[in-house]
């Protein structure tokens, strides 16, 4: 699951870190139990167009029409999705079809756009890939009615990311709390560790559980991206958010010494082969979803104690016996600096080909009837802010999401998703390989800073 990597600062907002008090605040209380969410899909009834009953969006009749939606979803999180597009067929009568894409995906785009088929709408996980969709011509801008939704359910900086050259191309409908551990409750009790709050805390919180008997982390290292949010986190509390902000513009080289120092400090975790599941090369060939299964599975032995990723691990915590807030609990990531990080994500909807039923499709996304189906459902965080968050399934996802409204447009967006595709969101190249290659060796961290700075350059054209 490529999940929400982020955004790119062309554009954006300033965020500043209050929205670490914010968020940080919405997770501290994560050891709630969870409650049982209403299965209620919040189906209207069918077609006809119109405003309905019930529902806070006007939608045009469009029998006979149909449209396809390509996004990297997989699993859960697409069989969720495709329920938000069942309701949207519902109401207007429209025929949506699904199509699976691989990342990165504008290269995935441009086959089907070669070959005459693009879809016509596309869930970007980056804003660089609406740029470049944008500056190749593809994506089209949204229209009146998608635009109005917008600007009625979503806070300015949310939509200011969707923006490029000041027109609207995106609709945010997805976001991410990239700054959380998971943690196995029946591990950290038999290990008598606590939730830590500092880099050091999650040092000693290690060294507990594997005393234990368990190993400390289990990381996805073979989706790059897993990595890159470990590196964000660690550098936006370690360097600050000017720092963050010139680094993910290429303001600053990598091989300056604030990325040094936050490379040397994962090194503290990455660097002891007995504090991640498998070593190094156990953990080059996890993938993310098997990453988060395996800190769930196994009882009282399973082969990691914690887990590092969003909000959005809860989908794979759902695919084990754990219960969210009871056997699978969570704390925010660890102050590293002076402050906690606070790093976000999101995917957004992107017209490739306009029409009337692709802006509708834009519209109804741009809603809070839509994510409200798939929030109910679980692993999923909207940034519309006129979701009611009493639909999320548990305690520990509404404060989440509570922590991300209440934060407005003070927060960072995940660095990698803010560069340029080749350098920050391509399997096997770019910060993904180099922090890969990182990872296997944690003591080169002069020659890891050489040859991030070196694709940087590359990438960013000087």
């Amino acid at each position: 699951m490529r999940t929400s990597s982020t955004i790119r600062t062309r554009g954006t907002v300033k965020r500043t870190t209050r929205a670490a008090a914010a968020l940080a605040a919405g997770a501290l209380a994560l050891s709630l139990t969870a409650c049982g969410g209403d299965d209620d899909n919040g189906s209207g009834d069918k077609g006809g167009g119109g405003k309905q009953p019930g529902a806070s969006v006007t939608l045009p009749k469009l029998d006979g029409e149909s449209l396809s939606v390509a996004a990297v979803w997989t699993g859960t999180e697409q069989k969720n999705f495709k329920q938000v597009l069942t309701e949207f067929e519902k109401r207007t009568g429209a025929k949506v079809t699904f199509v699976p894409a691989q990342d990165p995906i504008i290269n995935f785009l441009g086959s089907k756009i070669a070959g005459g088929a693009p879809p016509d709408v596309a869930m970007l996980p980056q804003p660089g890939a609406i740029k470049q969709a944008v500056d190749k011509g593809w994506a089209k801008p949204l229209g009146a009615e998608a635009t109005k939704e917008l600007g009625e359910n979503y806070s300015p900086g949310w939509q200011d990311i969707g923006k490029v050259g000041g027109k609207q191309y995106g609709v945010y409908y997805k976001a991410a709390n990239k700054s959380l551990i998971w943690y196995n409750a029946k591990v950290f009790e038999n290990a008598g560790a606590a939730e830590p709050k500092t880099w050091d805390e999650l040092l000693n919180t290690a060294q507990m559980v594997y005393d234990s008997g368990v190993t400390p982390f289990s990381v996805g290292g073979a989706d790059g991206w897993t990595l890159t949010d470990w590196f964000e986190n660690v550098y936006l509390s370690q360097a600050g958010p000017e720092k963050y902000d010139q680094l993910a513009k290429h303001e600053i080289k990598w091989t300056d010494p604030s990325v040094k120092e936050a490379l040397t400090t994962l090194a503290e975790i990455w660097g002891k082969k007995d504090f991640v599941a498998g070593g190094a090369s156990g953990a080059l060939q996890t993938e993310f979803p098997a990453s988060v299964t395996q800190t769930f599975t196994g009882g009282d032995q399973p082969k990691a104690g914690m887990v590092y990723e969003g909000d959005f691990a809860q989908v794979n915590i759902g695919e084990t016996k754990a219960e969210v807030g009871t056997d699978a609990k969570v704390f925010p990531f660890p102050a590293v600096g002076d402050t906690a990080p606070v790093v976000s994500g999101g995917d957004a909807a992107v017209i490739l080909k306009d029409s009337k039923a692709a802006q509708a499709l834009a519209t109804w996304l741009a809603s809070p009837d839509a994510a409200a189906i798939q929030a109910k459902l679980g692993g999923f965080l909207s940034p519309n802010k006129s979701v009611d968050t009493s639909v999320y399934p548990n305690e520990v996802q509404k404060k989440i999401a509570e922590a991300l409204l209440a934060a407005g447009d003070d927060f960072r967006f995940d660095m990698s998703d803010q560069a340029p595709q080749a350098f920050g969101g391509t399997p096997g190249k770019g910060e993904w390989k180099t922090l890969q290659d990182f990872l296997k060796n944690p003591k080169d961290v002069a020659g890891a800073q050489a040859k991030l700075e070196a694709d940087a350059a590359a990438a960013y054209g000087g």
